[in-house]
């Protein structure tokens, strides 16, 4: 299993916003979309504006952690530019508290076509699939389990699982012991991609917006006990303050193994 970050910034703006302006420490590029090998999709931000129309049409399955634009701005217009080029829907899983969202205020043939009655109620482009927190989909062998999260709206993270090893996706949260609790029981864990979106300067909007900053996701990491192995990938940094926000999470965990996710990076599982 391959896991291609198409984008992981916490703003349009992230490019080289926030690795000291090089880009070599944090290339966030679009924000949050996560290509699994060339069929699955784990949110649909900006991100996914680097794929071509046919790598479009490869996908038959798309994972929203959650509702905010941010990580579904290219779900509609996906679906629009691969209906043609399509023999079956894109089945999009999320949780139904999301997918109500999606419908009442995306699909809703006012912003945008309701695709999952077009071309026809028996034959739509896009068909919604309820999946909620400890829930999990096995597709050819790969297990995408949701993981409980906590933010302003309804979401959830994501597992996948492989033969050999998972990686963890936190989504957009902030402190929530069950989605540690959840990633300390997967097999294999190889990678946790969480995000921090704010300095410990801004602490009281990232609880505000409940988002992690450094402080916060310290503070669970301290209480996840021994023996955790995994490569922490820091995702969903609000530029300009990327490099101010890795400084502070290496000061505050010199322990652990951690760096920024970068747009155009491939994790094998």
């Amino acid at each position: 299993m391959k896991v291609r970050v198409l984008g992981c910034s916490g703003a349009i703006n992230g490019g080289g916003g926030g690795g000291g302006g090089n880009g070599s420490d944090h290339d966030p590029g679009g924000t949050t979309a996560l290509l699994v090998d060339d069929d699955l999709l784990i949110d649909a931000g900006t991100g996914v504006a680097v794929l071509a129309d046919e790598a479009l049409a490869r996908i038959d399955h798309v994972f929203l952690t959650h509702s905010h634009l941010d990580h579904i701005a290219y779900l509609p217009l996906m679906i629009d530019a691969v209906g043609e080029a399509r023999s079956a829907p894109v089945t999009v899983h999320a949780s139904r508290a999301t997918l109500d969202i999606l419908h009442a205020h995306i699909f809703n043939n006012l912003i945008w076509p309701d695709f999952t009655r077009i071309p026809s109620a028996a034959a739509p482009a896009v068909r919604f699939e309820a999946l909620e927190a400890g829930g999990s989909v096995v597709l050819d062998g790969r297990t995408v389990t949701a993981l409980p999260a906590y933010h302003t709206v309804p979401s959830t993270g994501f597992a996948l699982t492989g033969a050999a090893a998972s990686l963890a996706f936190s989504g957009d949260t902030t402190t929530h012991p069950p989605f540690w609790a959840a990633v300390r029981m997967l097999p294999g864990l190889r990678y946790v991609i969480v995000e921090t979106a704010f300095p410990d300067a801004q602490i009281d909007l990232a609880r505000i917006a409940h988002h992690y900053c450094p402080s916060l996701l310290a503070a669970d990491l301290r209480g996840i006990g021994p023996g955790f192995q995994a490569e922490l990938l820091i995702s969903h940094l609000k530029p300009p303050h990327g490099a101010q926000i890795l400084d502070e999470l290496r000061a505050a965990l010199p322990d652990l193994a951690l760096r920024a996710l970068r747009a155009g990076e491939v994790l094998e599982l």
